[in-house]
């Protein structure tokens, strides 16, 4: 295993805290209330702060002179390895809760995973972050809850937004080379021993919303390869803006 399998397996953890807490940032100021939009601000913070802890390492690990900020805002479109399921727009507050729980489920259960990696680094943002991940879980889960078994309303919107993201679940179990060279070393997770009990754990809660399960032959895949959505150039060009506009600045 060498350095460059390590930064290429971190980037694909980080990337997906990272894509999401900017989309999740979009939302300051338009949640439905007060509560939840601070809520949702604070999930996109955790989800940075975890991401910052990520690219510091990938900094350590680089034969290059850079930094956390580098990684972050100075890669290309390719170079990102978040999976397809972080990037789906905003489009209503159905699609951002059902976005949210599918994710939120994969990673608490890769940490939990990570939790016990040889090294010790993936063990101490493990720990960290898995405090901040359970209340994302509780947080979308319970939101879920209350849509999915809410007015007529918003169970048909849940129900869509549903359909339309769990073709995008798969991916999160996708295995790059890199992710089994780690993997096999003991330092990273082996993504694919956590599908089934992602399943089972969201299946379970879908029916307890009382909303259907989607019957789905293909599932979309691409973001861990750097094959994304259109959505991402939007997303960088938002996010990157003030490094490409203003090379090496400083605070």
């Amino acid at each position: 295993m060498t350095n460059e399998n390590l930064i290429h397996y971190i980037h694909g953890i980080a990337d997906n805290s990272m894509i999401l807490g900017q989309r999740i940032s979009e939302l300051c100021g338009h949640g439905p209330n007060l509560e939840t939009d601070i809520a949702l601000t604070n999930i996109a913070l955790d989800l940075i702060g975890q991401t910052r802890s990520y690219y510091q390492y990938v900094a350590e690990l680089s034969p290059k002179d850079i930094t956390e900020d580098d990684v972050a805002f100075l890669r290309k479109e390719r170079e990102y390895k978040n999976v397809l399921l972080v990037e789906q727009p905003n489009t209503d507050f159905a699609y951002v809760i059902v976005r949210q729980y599918f994710f939120d489920v994969f990673h608490y259960l890769l940490l939990k995973e990570l939790e016990k990696s040889k090294n010790v680094n993936f063990q101490a943002i493990a720990k960290k972050s898995l405090k901040e991940v359970s209340y994302h879980k509780r947080f979308s889960g319970d939101w879920l809850k209350r849509l999915g078994d809410g007015t007529e309303e918003s169970k048909q919107k849940t129900q869509q937004a549903v359909n339309d993201l769990w073709v995008f679940t798969d991916e999160l179990f996708h295995m790059t080379k890199d992710d089994q060279v780690v993997a096999d070393a003991g330092f990273g997770v082996d993504n694919s021993t956590l599908k089934s009990e992602y399943y089972t754990m969201v299946k379970s809660l879908l029916e307890e919303c009382k909303l259907l399960i989607p019957e789905v032959e293909y599932f979309q895949k691409g973001g861990k390869k750097g094959i994304h959505s259109e959505h991402m150039g939007y997303i960088l060009s938002d996010m990157q803006f003030m490094q490409r506009t203003y090379p090496d600045m400083k605070w």
